[in-house]
């Protein structure tokens, strides 16, 4: 982490300009889920403890660049005042005269939060006049929005070439630490488990790790291209057809390495929506039957797949092992969390990707029970795939 933190940073007095993500769920105009904006809380007093006047700008959901009253910030300017119990202000708009009025009438310690900053169709296109609006509110830049990280927006990468300092908040700054140490210098063993339902998504992290795991675990959807590569009936389960050569390439590959499920759980009826399934039976890897699909991890492979888990010294976990969102299918993904839990309890480093990985830790309640649940499911998964992340590297060098 050579980069300025928010440490680095002499804030007394200063506009501080600081990029958040509070692209919360809402419900009825409130809401639902204040996890991210609980995350950018450290970042926040330290700030304000420091006098800076704070500055905060997010996105929230998709409006395609127009205003969608729907997908305002305001709804969490009560959750925030209350978390700090102070008062927060808000302006309707992110650009233009009233927000620097609003600005400028600032004092230590006070924080101002604009609006979606994608209201404007100029946040995603990263346009420098766009940025360079946003960077004349602020004397000082922190980048605090891990999950937009690997995006190269206007309020992520535009804006840092309109202020000369640029830091990392203390979420980013963990985040990093976390899921870019263990990739950088594992203790070992050093076990993945990459589940979900496509390969696709997944390529580019397996051949990133391959050299670096003493093994990686194979669970998911993702489960039947691989068993399928190797010339196995896998019935009516999930197959990307395309994939099956690179399935094929990547078991040879990996071939000390790679671990796949030697039983699944199946069944004759699935509908997602409804969350129905039904009767499941396990049967082995090899012998699914034609008319059946598979939606989850059997219990052979789950006693084989918890003791190397609960071994490792260092665990990255992306992707459920079967259908967790079902509570029937979600007894795979369950135990590979217990596993988890009970491998940090023995001192490991277990670090969770986000996405529906961080949503199965969570609804399994073992979130606390881990090192570390990551804010960003795009951003994480491209850390492992070993790319830069241009809201990282347009950071200010220390």
């Amino acid at each position: 982490m050579n980069k300025l933190t928010i440490e680095d940073l002499d804030l007394k007095g200063k506009r501080v300009l600081m990029r958040v993500d509070f692209n919360v769920p809402l419900e009825s105009g409130r809401v639902a889920n204040d996890k991210r904006i609980r995350a950018a809380l450290p970042s926040i007093k330290y700030i304000t403890n420091a006098g800076g006047r704070l500055i905060l700008m997010s996105h929230l959901g998709r409006p395609g660049g127009r205003r969608v009253p729907e997908l305002s910030l305001k709804p969490c300017v009560t959750v925030l005042g209350a978390l700090l119990g102070k008062k927060v202000r808000f302006v309707d708009n992110c650009v233009g005269k009233p927000v620097e009025s609003a600005v400028e009438s600032m004092g230590e310690g006070d924080i101002l939060l604009l609006e979606n900053l994608r209201y404007y169709p100029e946040e995603t296109e990263n346009d420098p006049d766009f940025a360079a609006k946003l960077a004349k509110l602020g004397d000082v830049y922190v980048n605090d929005a891990f999950g937009t990280a690997h995006r190269a927006h206007a309020s992520t990468e535009g804006i840092t070439h309109y202020i000369s300092q640029c830091a990392a908040g203390f979420l980013m700054m963990k985040e990093l630490t976390y899921l870019g140490g263990v990739m950088a210098d594992p203790q070992k063993p050093f076990v993945a488990i990459l589940g979900g339902a496509k390969i696709s998504g997944k390529i580019d992290i397996i051949s990133n790790l391959l050299p670096r795991v003493d093994k990686i675990i194979i669970g998911g959807g993702m489960t039947y291209t691989f068993f399928k590569a190797q010339g196995k009936e896998i019935g009516k389960s999930l197959l990307e057809e395309d994939k099956i050569d690179l399935a094929g390439e990547l078991l040879q590959k990996g071939a000390e390495k790679i671990i796949l499920p030697v039983d699944c759980m199946v069944t004759d009826v699935f509908d997602f929506d409804a969350r129905k399934v039904g009767a499941l039976e396990a049967v082995a890897a090899d012998a699914i039957p034609a008319d059946r699909i598979g939606l989850d991890i059997g219990p052979q492979t789950i006693a084989e797949f918890q003791p190397l888990v609960r071994n490792a010294k260092t665990v990255v976990w992306n992707g459920p092992m079967g259908v967790f969102e079902i509570e029937e299918t979600a007894k795979g993904t369950d135990a590979i969390a217990k596993a988890l839990a009970d491998a940090t309890a023995s001192g490991a480093t277990t670090v969770i990707g986000g996405g529906d990985s961080a949503a199965a830790i969570n609804k399994a309640g073992l979130a606390d029970k881990v090192s570390h649940v990551s804010t960003g499911g795009g951003a994480s998964l491209e850390l492992m795939e070993g790319k830069v992340l241009p809201g990282v590297a347009a950071l200010s060098d220390k």
